[in-house]
């Protein structure tokens, strides 16, 4: 099954690099999901005939062309806000790319290992390691659940399936498509026209059957409204932990609530309250007067003291609920160098990016609950949290409203904060619920219960946005297996196609 992009090196090469680039392409801003099958095809192409150590620098060739494309973004925090000079924060960018390739090159390598000499069991078996490779890479090293291909279809044919089997499962149908157009390019090459034919109705069906399965309602939404607001600050993030600007951010935050202190919900984002909560005593006691005997705002706040679970005193990335309403939640999904520092003894002070403001957070307990806000439990999610696929379904079970709230400050007029609102839209797919998204500088956003956005404003604007949200009950089948399903047939497609190497006889 070769083809001249498999024989020719540099040929090869730079096709693995563009077909990882593809990917980006497919996901916002872009949002040219048909070029997910294409990029596929392309990696097929160029690696079905290949060695396994071959493979693994194939892969990380496509991982690097994924990566530096859809997320060099993190340049923007590293040079801009992290106090380094630009040959080192491309030094570092470099870095967290090439790092971030090595997951597609370990995939590959794995791949071809477990089919080393056949090409229709490599064909079988990509579609499972390629997800396998996305859960690993959600978890290990506390992860990144980032750029996965399924994310690319909350508009695309596919995105009925996301409340069934996830964006892991999504995933898989879309690399299993493009597996598919490899074989129909084969089939025709020996003639096998009918097998094509076969092969491609299969695949139309699935991919027809989408819009179809996305008409299902999987959860009930509530008849009664909950007027909501969402105000978006526009801080700069040179400013935001200047202490002599502290004081403005909070007038900025209770002007643009003036309006709203009767709205049954409302909404500050990450941090919006940019003192920790034993200091802002006054500030929440004002903001609890001035609101309606029926409306609960909720804020993102730092949060210092005592814990009875570690015995010490804790420092948290938080939000709590105030007026009719209760609970404060604590990140558990930390970003690494952003709200904590890995091996802190050895790199703090060494580069300015190693100390950023506020980078010294704890993690917060599992298994929190809901806030409350007027008898509706709502499930916040802080930031990178929500790009988390199955901590986020897990967490949405006893919720009839999921929230999320960021500050996407760290990376200016990049495609980054675009896909984070495009993750958020999954999430809200998966579950069957709106999902309601407060952010510094945008995109600040109501998403329904089919990942749509109903209301937003735009980025780069001090305003507020207003409209009405339901509750929902009920759960999709993705928020009671995850993505276990999905897995394990990855697992059970290893096991039974792999090549069994039988060792000789004595």
């Amino acid at each position: 099954m070769q083809s001249p992009l498999s024989t020719n090196r540099w040929l090869r090469a730079a096709t693995l690099v563009v077909a990882g680039a593809l990917q980006t392409f497919t996901l916002s801003p872009f949002e040219l999901w048909w070029l997910g099958p294409v990029s596929v095809l392309l990696i097929l192409l160029a690696c079905i005939p290949l060695a396994p150590g071959k493979l693994f620098r194939a892969g990380w060739l496509a991982g690097i062309g994924l990566f530096g494309s859809g997320a060099s973004w993190v340049y923007v925090s590293i040079s801009e806000y992290g106090n380094t000079s630009v040959p080192l924060a491309i030094l570092l960018t470099v870095i967290f790319v090439v790092g971030l390739g090595l997951f597609h090159a370990l995939a590959f390598w794995a791949w071809g290992k477990l089919a080393s000499t056949s090409a229709v069991r490599r064909l079988i078996l990509f579609p499972a390691i390629w997800v396998l490779g996305d859960w690993v890479r959600s978890w290990l090293l506390t992860g990144f659940p980032w750029l996965y291909l399924g994310n690319a279809h909350v508009d695309g044919p596919l995105g009925g399936f996301a409340p069934v089997i996830g964006v892991h499962g999504v995933t898989f149908l879309v690399v299993a498509s493009g597996a598919v157009l490899y074989g129909l390019w084969w089939l025709v090459k020996e003639q096998r026209r009918g097998a094509a034919g076969v092969a491609a109705l299969l695949t139309a069906t699935l991919w027809l059957s989408g819009p179809a399965l996305n008409k299902v309602a999987w959860t009930t939404l509530d008849s009664e409204p909950t007027t909501f607001a969402s105000m978006q600050g526009n801080i700069p993030q040179q400013i935001k932990w200047d202490p002599d600007f502290l004081r403005d951010q909070i007038v900025i935050y209770l002007g643009l609530t003036e309006e709203f202190w009767e709205t049954d919900l409302i909404l500050w984002p990450e941090t919006a309250i940019p003192i920790p909560q034993d200091q802002a005593g006054k500030i929440i006691e004002y903001i609890a007067g001035e609101l309606g005997d029926h409306s609960t705002l909720i804020t993102g706040i730092p949060w210092y003291g005592f814990s009875d679970r570690i015995e010490d005193f804790t420092f948290h990335n938080s939000i709590m609920a105030i007026g009719n309403g209760s609970g404060t939640y604590h990140k558990q999904k930390l970003v690494p160098f952003g709200e904590y520092v890995p091996l802190q003894q050895y790199l703090r002070g060494l580069i300015g990016f190693f100390d950023l403001p506020m980078s010294s957070f704890s993690r917060g307990p599992e298994n929190q609950p809901p806030l409350q806000a007027n008898g509706n439990g709502v499930m916040p999610f802080i930031c990178y949290e929500v790009a988390y696929p199955d901590f986020v379904a897990r967490n949405a079970r006893n919720a009839g409203l999921l929230l999320t709230i960021s500050n996407d400050g760290w990376f200016g007029d990049s495609i980054g904060p675009l896909q984070h609102l495009q993750i958020a839209r999954m999430r809200a797919l998966e579950t069957g619920r709106y999902m309601l998204r407060g952010t510094n500088n945008g995109v600040t956003a109501i998403i329904d219960q089919k990942g749509r956005i109903a209301e937003t404003i735009p980025q780069f604007t001090r305003a507020t946005l207003q409209g009405e949200v339901f509750s929902a009950s009920g759960s999709t089948p993705y928020m009671q297996s995850g993505s276990w399903p999905v897995l394990t047939l990855a697992m059970i497609l290893i096991v039974f196609v792999r090549e069994r190497v039988i060792p000789p006889r004595a």
